[in-house]
């Protein structure tokens, strides 16, 4: 006898059905965290650029939800003003990445690269011989004497 749960849909898409429902399960259970806490009491405990995240997050989501939903209904969400939604949304996304970035990017100390520089380039033994020379020079001999009168 054959099975069930077969009979309604094409061998081939088995595989790409269970995909699909591994996916949504999945996306469910992230809902169900997201959703488990009140919005305020967690945008409390959210910085601003979190909280931008958070929102494009949740918009991105919710998008591409109905972009789904739109599938299923046999309608091209390409031809759809849901493409250009989600595109605003990706744009907002790259700022937020951009400015995530600047923050992780190193700076540069200069006093202590100029500290660094000084210090790799310090020769002890060239610093004893212009002693040893500034010494010489700065002796005054009876020579030098003699020769100042």
């Amino acid at each position: 006898m054959a099975d069930p749960d077969t009979d309604d849909y094409p061998y081939e898409l088995d595989e790409q059905l269970k995909g699909f429902e591994s996916s949504v399960s999945t996306v469910k259970n992230m809902l169900d965290t997201l959703m488990s806490m009140p919005k305020n009491d967690l945008e409390q405990k959210l910085d601003a650029l979190d909280q931008a995240k958070l929102d494009l997050m949740s918009a991105y989501t919710l998008n591409s939800l109905f972009w789904m939903y739109l599938v299923t209904q046999g309608i091209n969400p390409r031809e759809h003003g849901i493409k250009q939604e989600l595109e605003r949304i990706k744009t907002h996304m790259n700022r937020i990445k951009e400015i995530t970035d600047k923050k992780k990017a190193a700076r540069l100390d200069k006093g202590a690269a100029k500290r660094f520089m000084r210090n790799a380039l310090y020769d002890p033994k060239e610093k004893a011989s212009n002693k040893k020379a500034a010494n010489k020079t700065s002796e005054v001999t009876p020579a030098k004497r003699l020769k100042k009168r």
